[in-house]
């Protein structure tokens, strides 16, 4: 894995690295290797997960033929605008 810094800009590198190490799955591997996992454990696990993704994947079918609805967008959050300073 390479990340490129530009400009000596270190900070966004390390950002771009930390997204990348979180999308290859390092971070979740590295915890999961923290302790010991029983093989029976581990294979439940994993049939969960894929018990997961098949639903998700179900789900995701079942909204592009339109058996479902679209998840609703959620609206962004604005903060209220401070009150002027009146001029007495």
């Amino acid at each position: 894995m390479q990340v490129i810094v530009r400009d000596n800009n270190v900070d966004q590198a390390l950002r771009a690295l930390k997204k990348k190490l979180q999308r290859e799955g390092v971070f979740r591997e590295m915890k999961a290797r923290r302790a010991y996992e029983k093989p029976s454990e581990k294979r439940a696990r994993e049939k969960g997960e894929a018990v997961r993704r098949a639903r998700k994947l179900a789900r995701k079918q079942a909204q592009r033929e339109g058996l479902l609805p679209a998840p609703k967008k959620k609206m962004p959050v604005r903060s209220p605008r401070p009150a002027a300073p009146s001029a007495a």
